[in-house]
């Protein structure tokens, strides 16, 4: 008796057609999603292949966008300091506000006030858009300022103790408070933009760089005007001098605002005209601070 010949089976022969046909499937889809991001530069690229494979790139596929302007492209960090610039020569700490507010003068900066007190230089920038509102990415206009700032404090940062970056935002409706948790990270995101723009510089070390955030708080102009709050939206720089005991931010402010350094502060009007000889404010620029701005922020601070 003849045996009958056993058929094959329908699934054994299915089972090949299901795997080339998944096969085919994710190809597709992986060549749709190449197409998809053909617009896309490199730096994303990176973060992509990053998120497939972890271990794969370098260290700047890790700087996710975390202060994306909305239809703007991602801030790179890394800062690019004028190549005609010069260091000053032969500065010591306590003429190192002149030679500053010299340099900012000279570059058309004004409204940058530049105080030398008991063993540290407060520098404050009221009228430099630093920011765009709900944003800590930099403005043009604020790198062109930390360029003159980090050239002019390269000869010197080995005297430098600590340089305290202060961050704050401005409240976008006057009768209303920002979100807590969005006002304090906001104001933190723009210190650190600015200290790791100082960084990048190469000029000092890292170490000496401290983020310090103060929210809507502290605010120099009114909520009610987009140009007061485009000067709230700003930062502040305390440096320290090496070896000196460091003091409660509110005794800074306090000697700044209620005139004690008066002599030794200097507002840029930003008229391009170099001092005569270090140690003179340039023809037209305030020496000082006026009295009912002193008597104005005294009372601020001491409602806080």
């Amino acid at each position: 008796m003849s045996r009958r010949r056993r058929s094959s089976s329908g699934d054994e022969g299915g089972s090949w057609m299901d795997t080339y046909g998944d096969m085919v499937t994710l190809l597709l889809t992986f060549f749709v999603m190449l197409y998809s991001m053909s617009s896309l530069n490199q730096q994303k690229w990176e973060i992509f292949v990053k998120s497939i494979i972890p271990n794969a790139g370098t260290a700047d596929t890790e700087q996710v966008a975390i202060n994306q302007e909305v239809g703007a492209g991602q801030y790179d960090v890394t800062g690019s300091m004028d190549t005609d610039m010069e260091p000053p020569q032969g500065i010591e700490m306590d003429k190192l506000y002149l030679a500053l507010a010299q340099e900012l003068e000279e570059a058309g900066v004004a409204g940058a006030a530049v105080s030398r007190g008991d063993g540290y230089t407060f520098v404050v920038f009221e009228d430099q858009a630093f920011f765009a509102g709900d944003s800590s990415v930099l403005t043009d206009e604020a790198k062109g300022v930390l360029d003159i700032f980090c050239n002019v404090i390269t000869p010197v940062t080995e005297e430098i103790g600590q340089i305290d970056i202060l961050g704050h935002t401005s409240q976008g409706t006057p009768d209303h408070p920002n979100n807590p948790r969005t006002d304090r990270l906001l104001s933190s995101m723009r210190s650190a933009e600015v200290a790791a723009y100082i960084q990048e510089k190469n000029i000092i070390e890292p170490e000496k760089l401290v983020g310090i955030s103060y929210g809507q708080f502290r605010p120099v102009d009114t909520f009610e005007t987009r140009e007061g709050r485009a000067k709230n939206r700003r930062v502040e720089l305390l440096i320290l001098d090496d070896g000196v005991d460091l003091r409660s931010m509110n005794e800074y402010y306090d000697e700044y605002y209620s005139g004690v350094n008066a002599d030794t502060t200097i507002v840029t009007e930003g008229n391009g005209e170099a001092f005569s000889e270090v140690g003179e404010s340039p023809e037209g620029a305030a020496s000082a601070i006026p009295e009912d701005e002193i008597q104005e922020k005294a009372g601020e601070t001491e409602a806080e």
